[in-house]
């Protein structure tokens, strides 16, 4: 005879996933849509404080390094939306490393200098770059995790 499913067992959602919890296979995760979107916000933040500062004077090398941060914060921002799941993890960790980069330069520039430039921390958009990339960090290792906690459940279920 042939397999007949109610209409609960074929109420299934996006990606195949089922909310069912088990009636009809494995349950998957769904995907941490609200830690991607923050992750890219924090991202875009990010770029956007460089882009911002590039243009209200900042020039020379370190514009131009400001300049590539903002593309690259853009180009991650989308990487952590559009990324299908099996592309999540290298997105987040490209962000989250792109992230501690980031601050780890501006750290160094406060304290030993960097590129031959000192910064101060009341220079304009230091405290608040300090926080939002402190904030990213946290925000896209929380992703990563997820991600990779994603990917071994779907490899182990498979």
């Amino acid at each position: 005879m042939a397999n007949i499913r109610t209409g609960e067992e074929n109420a299934g959602h996006i990606d195949g996933d089922y909310s069912d919890r088990g009636v009809v296979g494995p349950v998957r995760q769904r995907s941490p849509i609200l830690w991607r979107a923050l992750s890219a916000l924090l991202l875009l933040t990010m770029g956007g404080i460089h882009l911002f500062l590039v243009l209200t004077g900042v020039g020379g090398l370190l514009g131009v390094l400001f300049v590539l941060n903002a593309i690259g914060g853009v180009v991650l921002a989308i990487a952590m939306i559009a990324a299908p799941r099996r592309f999540l993890p290298v997105a987040s960790v490209l962000g989250l490393l792109f992230m501690a980069g980031t601050l780890l330069a501006l750290v160094l520039a406060l304290t030993v200098g960097l590129f031959g430039i000192r910064e101060q921390l009341g220079g304009e958009l230091v405290p608040t770059t300090l926080i939002v990339e402190s904030i990213g960090i946290i925000v896209l290792a929380v992703t990563t995790g997820l991600a990779f906690r994603m990917r071994s459940r779907t490899v182990a279920s498979s």
